[in-house]
């Protein structure tokens, strides 16, 4: 099904600055909403239920995989992340543009639901850099980078499977490149033809 709005999935192996990027593209570019998925983790710093996350429980997550509440889910370093199939449904129908940030799992499940979604994977520079990043982040422990040093392999080697792929060396280089990928989408025929039906239709453009 075609919807006016767009939808954008963006996808990295922890620590390569997808979370950084997607919130200094929305400060920029008030016309792409967030779509707050639901965890069984716990909440990380200043995170707050329905703003970052919606935080639930086992039983409440499974509750909505059973009424195929989800448009994708997954595990997630021994945690399960999904996000409402009504969210989105209800917000790139009424024409607003959508950013996910999901594992590259639960991108491929989207783009089978929505066929005209944008997937977007961030790779950092080098593994040395990966490494830096999650140390500096000082969240996890050392057993917990290692893992996600593991699992950023898989991770990252699921890039040939995305429409876009973004190196974040340096940020503002990065942020750049994200805002172009949004920018001309929307400037794509299909795009534009579903966005702005009403003059296709009046210049008798099929």
């Amino acid at each position: 099904m075609d919807y006016p709005g767009n939808l954008y999935v963006v996808s990295a192996p922890s620590g390569a600055g997808k979370s950084s990027l997607v919130k200094a593209l929305r400060e920029l570019d008030s016309l792409v909403q967030p779509s707050v998925s639901h965890t069984t983790r716990a909440p990380r710093g200043q995170e707050k239920h329905g703003r970052e996350y919606f935080f639930t429980s086992d039983q409440e997550f499974d509750a909505m995989v059973a009424a195929n509440g989800f448009v994708e889910w997954a595990n997630v370093h021994g945690r399960r992340y999904g996000t409402s199939r009504k969210a989105i449904e209800d917000r790139v129908g009424q024409g607003s543009d959508v950013i996910l940030e999901i594992d590259f799992q639960g991108a491929m499940q989207v783009k089978k639901t929505f066929a005209n979604a944008v997937l977007i994977f961030i790779l950092p520079p080098s593994w040395e850099e990966l490494r830096s990043r999650l140390e500096r982040r000082g969240e996890d422990e050392a057993a917990v980078i290692e893992t996600r040093l593991v699992n950023a392999a898989e991770e990252m080697a699921q890039a040939c499977n995305f429409d876009f792929v973004i190196i974040n060396e340096v940020f503002e280089r990065a942020l750049f490149d994200l805002k172009s990928i949004v920018h001309a989408q929307r400037l794509k025929y299909a795009a534009q033809r579903r966005a702005r039906a009403d003059t296709f239709e009046s210049l008798h453009i099929p």
